[in-house]
């Protein structure tokens, strides 16, 4: 019996040692037989939870149901509400997607990556993600980090991780950022511009410029501004729990907006009045066409210019006072016989 704990112990030893060393391929060859245990022990101590809730606390999940139900009820009225006006603009614009709920999974931690470590993850892993490529982690109705699948496992960056980084807006003139995450409970926002105003108490939200989560998520609050050399750098608080990752909402695709696959040509209005366009069928007749038109132009052109040009383009002819007066002296006296010859001819020429 002794020899039994003693080797089950040693054993324990050999893979906190070998967890803990830094050597990938040892690590994820354990990961591969433990996290399929680790997944099976979680799924039986759920069923375990959820039977002990249902017979053993019924009276104080009747209640929380009962404050739940009321306040469904009230989002549920404006809800309606929204879905009328909405399907207004359905029916007229049927190619609108309804909602990204395609783009969204539920994704549950099954263990931390290292055991002294608490800022990185391993999630279950839902179908179509693909590699190299960060994926959004909502905790609830905040940021909770970012994802990566890595070696056919999902690995999650908490908010705490430096790895963890994405695009954010800052304060209602929405400073742009880039977040990363610094220790527990704190991130820091740097390549903020110099020109924008931040203080303390801005609320910090995904910008959606990356691609990795949607608009207007919250992140955090500012704590403490500062400015290095060509930027600021802002401190923020972030809004998640840190040391209880449990159930994340994973998005895959984070462009999959109310507009993404909307076509102007399938609208039900009916459409504008458009000319119609010339094929390459009727090459002929629009040859002629515009032969004809091309045609008759022109010979409003010349006709045009010849009735203007009859008086306007036609040279006067040189006065002949101007080759006589090389023998005439010079105009310092000139006689008054000159300027009748120059009235005569001028109106000669005029003709």
């Amino acid at each position: 019996m002794k020899t039994r704990v003693v080797t089950i112990v040693i054993l324990l030893l050999i893979l906190t040692v070998l967890l803990t060393r830094n050597n990938e391929r040892i690590s994820n060859t354990l990961l591969h037989f433990i996290n399929p245990l680790k997944q099976n022990y979680r799924a039986l101590t759920q069923e375990i939870e959820d039977t002990s809730q249902s017979y053993i606390f019924q009276q104080q999940s009747i209640e929380r149901l009962k404050k739940e139900n009321v306040l469904l009820h009230k989002l549920l009225l404006d809800q309606a509400h929204y879905l009328q006006q909405l399907q207004s603009i359905y029916d007229v614009l049927p190619s609108l997607e309804k909602s990204p709920i395609k783009s969204i999974a539920i994704s549950e931690t099954i263990s931390y990556v290292k055991l002294n470590s608490f800022s990185q993850i391993i999630l279950t892993q839902p179908q179509g993600l693909v590699s190299k490529k960060l994926y959004g982690l909502i905790q609830g109705n905040v940021v909770g980090g970012v994802a990566e699948v890595k070696n056919n496992q999902l690995y999650g960056y908490l908010t705490s991780d430096k790895k963890c980084r994405f695009g954010v807006f800052i304060g209602k003139k929405n400073a742009p950022g880039i977040a990363m995450g610094e220790s527990t409970h704190e991130m820091v926002v740097k390549f903020i511009p110099k020109w924008y105003e931040i203080k303390e108490g801005d609320s910090v939200v995904t910008s959606g410029l990356d691609n990795i989560f949607f608009t207007q998520v919250p992140v955090g609050i500012v704590t403490k501004v500062t400015i290095q050399s060509s930027y600021k750098v802002a401190y923020i608080k972030s809004y998640n729990d840190v040391l209880h990752p449990k159930t994340f909402f994973l998005i895959s695709d984070a462009k999959n907006t109310l507009a993404t696959y909307y076509d102007a040509n399938k609208t039900k209005k009916p459409p504008l009045e458009v000319h119609s366009i010339p094929t390459m069928e009727n090459n002929q007749t629009q040859e002629e066409n515009l032969s004809t038109i091309i045609a008759k132009k022109p010979l409003l052109r010349e006709s045009h210019q010849i009735d203007q040009t009859q008086v306007d383009l036609v040279e006067p002819r040189v006065p002949l006072e101007r080759h006589l007066s090389k023998k005439v002296k010079p105009r310092k006296k000139p006689s008054t016989k000159k300027r009748k010859k120059v009235e005569r001819f001028d109106t000669l020429d005029l003709f």
